[in-house]
């Protein structure tokens, strides 16, 4: 890791007092890392709260029992989170994943903090902790624990565990390396348990997120010479099976295990936007295409909140893979 944290050391020795946000439909990481940072925190004296812009997905609560993030607007409001002295948004350091607490982070009087792994990036006028060649954000957390001297429990050691190995997709992607098995040979070492992690996330889904998969699935169109896989989820699916948007996540992945497929794209109907996911197994830089739209992420992995209907992201986003794909 390339990050020099002695700057940060410095802040958290300094204030008393820490807002923690991340980016909206929360994944592992972002969440994980917010509650670790809050544990670390925690344990040095400090006062933490977490809030983020929506609700933590109903399945990913577990990894939530004692409902510590809270979300804007559900007995919290703007004016409540001006009494802290730093605030950290963490798993982001884009303006458009932020949703509702936005103008929060624009608003607020203090120190601002960003600890991301991310490329892309806005200037939200923070003190920026990054590392693009980390696994996730997990990873720098757990970097930072070992820089701040903080003592690994079995329970943050469980949760940095869950953050590194889902944003890894499991240890597949291109990011791990042999640094990360290091990394997750403490984690388990500390009490991070592998098989109760993978039960709690991939065994105990409900029947409307498998019937919601169904359908996606059922959606997909296959485009340029079988390289391109697009499939597509609207409101009326949510509605009539009952599910909600998070249980589209890792849904995309199957696509790419099409023999001969390059790149994957889902569109999901949302209220006011489509959010797109695009996924790439090879050398196709996504990030690229994402952020031609507003969006960003990684070169494998990136994602856009397409300003208009499921229709118009789909032509543009589809026009733009297709024409790169020649």
């Amino acid at each position: 890791m390339t990050i020099d944290w002695q700057p940060l050391k410095r802040i958290i020795a300094e204030h008393e007092s820490f807002l923690l946000t991340s980016h909206c439909r929360a994944d592992c990481d972002a969440i994980g890392s917010e509650l670790a940072m809050a544990e670390m925190l925690e344990s040095l004296g400090k006062k933490v709260c977490i809030v983020n812009g929506d609700e933590v997905p109903n399945h990913l609560r577990f990894f939530d029992p004692e409902q510590r993030v809270e979300t804007l607007g559900q007995g919290v409001t703007p004016a409540d989170l001006k009494v802290f002295q730093v605030l950290m948004v963490l798993d982001t350091s884009a303006w458009v994943q932020l949703g509702p607490m936005t103008e929060v982070v624009k608003e607020f009087s203090g120190v601002r903090v960003v600890v991301d792994h991310h490329v892309s990036q806005d200037d939200m006028q923070a003190m920026v902790f990054k590392d693009a060649t980390a696994e996730a954000t997990g990873r720098l957390i757990l970097d930072l624990s070992e820089a701040l001297g903080v003592s690994l429990t079995p329970t943050l050691a469980q949760i940095l565990f869950t953050a590194i190995a889902t944003d890894t997709g499991w240890f597949r992607f291109s990011s791990v390396t042999a640094s990360t098995f290091e990394a997750l040979a403490k984690l388990v070492a500390a009490g991070a348990n592998p098989p109760a992690v993978f039960a709690a996330l991939y065994e105990q889904h409900t029947l409307a997120r498998l019937m919601l998969r169904a359908r996606i699935l059922g959606n997909i169109e296959v485009l340029a010479g079988g390289r391109l896989m697009v499939t597509h989820v609207t409101q009326q699916d949510f509605a009539e099976t009952g599910a909600e948007p998070a249980d589209t996540e890792d849904v995309i992945n199957t696509l790419l295990t099409v023999a001969g497929s390059v790149v994957a794209v889902l569109f999901v109907e949302l209220k006011k936007i489509t959010k797109v996911s695009l996924r790439s197994r090879t050398d196709f830089d996504v990030r690229a295409v994402a952020e031609r739209f507003g969006g960003g992420g990684h070169r494998a992995a990136a994602g856009i909140a397409f300003e208009g209907s499921l229709a118009a992201a789909r032509k543009a986003v589809v026009d733009v893979l297709l024409e790169e794909l020649k």
